[in-house]
């Protein structure tokens, strides 16, 4: 079966040029499938900054919970707003890293964009099988360590991809 041309990559090119700062998005769960307000741990964001930082320190990472650390206490008009303006750091950016343990919308949201702007999404997430992980990730990796072994071995970001 063949995607609608609507939902198909664009076909940009993804350039990894010298000179210029390469921007990884750090897409990754945040409320999880709570019912409840609150934050999952965030921790993962520090570790995946510090592994990419020491290999290549020359990348803008960009990560959304450093952005808005309070988001879970924002209104839904402004809620609306940030989750708009996240999936377009997302799908502009050179790489998106997805972290996703469980199941995240916002997660989904951010894969797909960067994906129909053939933005490579490179996932860490046990659930391979998992179909927008398969089918919206490059490569995935089933932890933090698989992927950051992978960095530690990578000549640049362009490999991962």
């Amino acid at each position: 079966m063949t995607l609608p041309a609507e939902m198909e990559p664009l076909g940009r090119k993804r350039v990894f040029s010298k000179g210029a700062p390469v921007r990884v998005f750090i897409a990754g769960v945040m409320e999880a499938s709570s019912r409840r307000k609150g934050i999952v741990d965030q921790r993962y964001r520090a570790e995946i900054r510090r592994v990419l930082l020491a290999r290549w320190p020359e990348l803008d990472v960009v990560d959304p919970f450093e952005l808005h650390p309070n988001s879970v206490e924002y209104q839904s008009a402004e809620a609306k707003e940030t989750l708009f303006k996240m999936i377009e750091l997302a799908c502009s950016s050179d790489l998106v890293i997805a972290y996703a343990p469980v199941a995240s919308m916002g997660t989904a949201l951010e894969m797909y964009a960067a994906y129909l702007r053939d933005v490579p999404v490179l996932t860490i997430s046990p659930m391979a099988d998992n179909w927008v992980v398969r089918g919206l990730s490059r490569r995935v990796f089933p932890d933090l360590a698989s992927f950051s072994d992978c960095v530690a071995k990578a000549e640049s970001p362009a490999v991962l991809s």
